[in-house]
């Protein structure tokens, strides 16, 4: 996040999951060789190698950090990165850089055809010491609906969110959803992944942010510095001061 030209990072960031896909015109080599080369260049930070099948036959090479917090995914249309424990951009781009550089190198896609960042956000009043606010006091009333009018009682509420796709510039668009929910965390034990649900009702902000078209492979990260520019200023008009105020911002180098 930036604010007035100074780089802001939150002591209790609310961020579940980021993610980062570019996608390209399909390699069918990806599916039918293992990815050993691509692997051993990978290695080094993303030591732990998983495959999954899809239903429709494509596999998705899973490459993970040995903490499990990053996971790199390889198909035959998509390279994506994303994590559970995010930061900033800048770390985020140094887990990203490399090994989308090898990818380019052992792989020669011809150009990217869509690249997209995704930030869910699980905005937590419990974890934030804020049990005793309404949501119309930590998050702007646009992204809110019938919950930023005043006589909106929240505990009678079953559902209620925003849902917008718009056009940001001639090139990057955005899809959002905003409302109070409940998130769900993979588990991962071995092979075996599971779906587990909190209980805890959070307020979802879920941006996915995206540029479409023929994209050069020397535009790739002007075009995911452009994306993540949107991604700042959407995030910013969201917050209220005192949601701001709560998660203690700091600014990074």
């Amino acid at each position: 996040m930036e604010l007035s030209g100074k780089r802001i990072q939150y002591e209790k960031n609310q961020i579940v999951e980021m993610i980062c896909q570019l996608r390209f015109p399909a390699i069918l080599s990806i599916d039918t060789r293992e990815p050993a080369d691509f692997q051993e260049l990978v290695r080094q930070d993303y030591p732990r190698y998983a495959v999954e099948q899809e239903k429709q036959g494509a596999k998705s090479h899973i490459f993970l950090s040995e903490d499990g917090l990053y996971k790199l995914c390889l198909t035959r249309s998509f390279i994506a990165l994303s994590t559970v424990r995010y930061t900033s951009w800048a770390d985020f781009a140094r887990w990203l850089d490399e090994p989308l550089g090898h990818f380019i190198s052992v792989y020669r896609p011809a150009y990217f055809e869509r690249i997209g960042l995704r930030y869910i956000n699980g905005f937590s009043r419990e974890r934030l010491s804020l049990e005793s606010c309404r949501w119309s006091e930590l998050i702007a009333p646009q992204y809110l609906g019938p919950l930023a009018l005043e006589e909106t009682r929240e505990g009678d509420v079953v559902r209620c969110s925003v849902d917008m796709e718009t056009r940001l510039d001639e090139r990057c668009a955005i899809k959002l959803h905003a409302g109070p929910g409940f998130i769900k965390r993979n588990i991962r034990t071995g092979e075996t992944v599971q779906a587990v649900q909190e209980k805890q009702t959070r307020f979802i902000l879920d941006m996915d942010l995206y540029s479409g078209g023929k994209i050069q492979l020397s535009s790739a990260a002007d075009v995911m510095d452009a994306i993540h520019a949107h991604a700042d200023r959407f995030f910013s008009a969201a917050i209220t001061d005192r949601l701001h105020e709560a998660m203690e911002p700091y600014e990074s180098n």
